[in-house]
């Protein structure tokens, strides 16, 4: 028996399996990134920094160490449940000495999780709100990705900064990996990447417990333009364009990443 999803960014993120998957991502190299983010955005230790797309909660409770006030939103329901189960207990994420370094004692009162969808404004606004990690241009109807566009237009303070970090790609497209596998947790996953009618697709299949599984995650391949064209219509500004964690310029060729910083 198989079990395939449809609607796979509403489904596929809400199981575990999908944090298994992707339990070894870079958190090193990611705190340093929001160090690096917040130092260059000049954000004052009282901003309220909106983390969409959240996920578990991992880079908001970083955030909050760094001393903001931080509100984390996801589509999932059990990854939000999950993040106020860690609050609650006050279980911070693992990380190693360097990057908890200099760290603030967690604030449960300056740091909160809600389910939110992301293409509907929020009832409140911040000074930055933090798009993350590719979590961007997964919606069935592309006016969505307008739609999200204006809803983190509406989250911001007049004069705030919103951060977009997505892929770049043309270079994932260039260096796209056609077939790997994965063991994670006694799961063996095997991953099979395709490019096709402007999309990046990604089939994952696994075996657990006699069940066969297969999910399917599918990513818009937008690019800089497709970015400005939204940022256009919605009215916001592009401050600047990096190319990787580290903020160098960006590269269309040989970039990594596709980090935007627009301001309303």
């Amino acid at each position: 028996m198989t079990t395939e999803t449809a609607q796979w960014y509403a489904s596929w993120f809400d199981t575990p399996y999908y944090h298994i998957l992707y339990r070894d991502r870079d958190y090193q190299e990611a705190g340093n990134f929001m160090r690096r983010l917040t130092q260059r955005l000049e954000l004052s230790k009282d901003a309220h920094i909106m983390d969409l797309a959240c996920g578990r909660g991992r880079h908001s409770m970083y955030l909050n160490r760094l001393g903001y006030q931080v509100t984390g939103v996801d589509l999932s329901p059990s990854s939000i449940a999950f993040a106020k189960a860690q609050l609650r207990q006050n279980i911070l994420p693992e990380m190693d000495h360097q990057l908890a370094e200099n760290l603030l004692p967690l604030d449960a009162s300056r740091l909160h999780f809600q389910v939110h969808n992301m293409t509907q404004p929020y009832d409140v606004q911040f000074d930055a709100v933090f798009n993350l990690f590719t979590s961007f241009g997964y919606f069935d109807d592309p006016a969505d990705n307008q739609q999200t566009i204006h809803a983190i237009k509406a989250n911001l303070k007049d004069g705030a900064y919103a951060v977009i970090d997505f892929m770049n790609a043309p270079y994932v497209i260039e260096n796209l990996v056609p077939e790997n596998t994965k063991t994670e947790e006694g799961i063996t996953f095997t991953q099979k990447r395709r490019y096709e009618n402007g999309h990046i697709y990604k089939d994952i299949y696994f075996n657990d417990n006699d069940h066969n599984y297969h999910f399917t995650e599918r990513v818009s391949a937008l690019t800089l333009t497709d970015f400005t064209a939204y940022f256009n219509v919605a009215g916001l500004e592009l401050i600047d364009v990096y190319g990787d964690y580290h903020l160098n310029d960006y590269n269309e060729s040989t970039s990594e990443r596709l980090i935007m910083i627009v301001r309303k």
